[in-house]
């Protein structure tokens, strides 16, 4: 009498493995997870988006963005900023933005504040063009320009133009357990000023004082005008939001008064990446500037120039050559899209299967 072993069933992930497998086989290029993303684009698991639903103006050229997120978002704390990705004419650009809303709020949605800045391509389609029920790309909150967990007893907020958009989420969230609050807000005129009505309304009502700084007639505020508008001001932790030559000035002042400690910074600058076909890839860490054009891979280039590189398939499909774009523009040479980053976006770019699109630098 003979004798067999009969083999020990697959396991039940395995067979789902299996399947998943022969259904992507079936479809490919296209995978079941990019069928997902049409029908359930803000579904827990896939790539982080969020659905516009409301664009308000705050001042002719200022609107408020209400996005539902996707499942996956995670929370932020006040005064931190998002990454939004947008299509600007089939080429999707992302930019930084503060998170303006209400944390935790009824409906869900969360709600960035965005100035039109001359030569912006995002910042103008945003606040021009944008429309309710578009689908656009996120980040998860990131930055450490916050209020502590131990609220200061006395807190001062010096901002310009849309310099008042980290400092609105704060006081959105805040505003009820501050107890002295003092808004210093610069903008070139009355209709100027991003959440004019509502930082006037808190005024009214005693639950802050609001210093307006109308520049078009008074000129720009000067740290040197402080004791005059706020007397305390030495007594108070500030938090300040603006151009770079405002905060230079303001963190000078308190530190040759010794309250550089007191003093917390957050600037924002109007980002204008130059687009081109090709230019100058620097390599920060390794030293090395090389001229590439538009169809050359970023890392044949490097790897031209001597500079060390990671790589491995070289086929955009292993991501073993994954760096930091630190700043500029490249474009993927599969299906010619562009990429933009500045400093402190954390963008990271597959060097085999992008190239230069303008002078960029690259964190290697």
């Amino acid at each position: 009498m003979s004798s067999f072993l009969l083999a020990p069933p697959p396991p039940v992930r395995g067979i789902a493995r299996v399947l998943r497998q022969l259904v992507e086989s079936a479809v490919t290029p296209l995978v079941p997870a990019d069928y997902l993303d049409l029908v359930s684009p803000l579904r827990r698991g896939a790539d982080l988006r969020g659905r516009v639903v409301t664009v308000q103006a705050e001042t002719a050229d200022a609107v408020t963005v209400s996005i539902r997120p996707g499942r996956s978002w995670r929370t932020h704390r006040p005064g931190q900023y998002i990454r939004l990705g947008v299509d600007v004419d089939g080429i999707r650009q992302w930019r930084a933005y503060s998170l303006t809303s209400v944390r935790g709020a009824p409906d869900g949605l969360l709600s960035i504040t965005v100035k039109a800045i001359p030569g912006g391509r995002v910042s103008t389609h945003v606040v021009r063009a944008l429309q309710p029920g578009t689908l656009v790309h996120l980040d998860q909150a990131a930055g450490e320009f916050v209020l502590p967990e131990a609220l200061p007893a006395q807190t001062l907020f010096v901002t310009a133009g849309s310099g008042i958009t980290p400092v609105m989420g704060m006081l959105r969230n805040h505003l009820g357990e501050l107890s002295d609050v003092v808004v210093v807000h610069s903008a070139p005129t009355a209709a100027d000023v991003v959440f004019g009505p509502e930082l006037r309304d808190w005024a009214a009502q005693g639950r802050l004082r609001l210093v307006e700084r109308h520049t078009a007639t008074e000129g720009v505020l000067t740290p040197a005008e402080l004791d005059a508008v706020v007397p305390d001001w030495r007594e108070r932790h500030t938090w300040a939001c603006g151009p770079t030559g405002l905060l230079d000035a303001f963190e000078e002042h308190y530190a040759a008064a010794g309250l550089d400690h007191r003093l917390h910074t957050e600037r924002f600058r109007p980002v204008v990446v130059t687009e081109g076909d090709g230019g100058t890839l620097r390599f920060a860490r390794q030293g090395t500037v090389v001229e590439a054009d538009g169809a050359t891979p970023i890392l044949d280039a490097g790897e031209d120039a001597g500079v060390l590189m990671p790589s491995g398939c070289r086929m955009g499909i292993c991501f073993g050559c994954v760096v930091p774009l630190t700043s500029g523009a490249v474009r993927d040479l599969r299906n010619g899209e562009l990429v933009t980053a500045t400093e402190g976006d954390g963008v990271r770019i597959q060097t085999c299967v992008s190239a230069a699109a303008g002078p960029c630098t690259i964190d290697l």
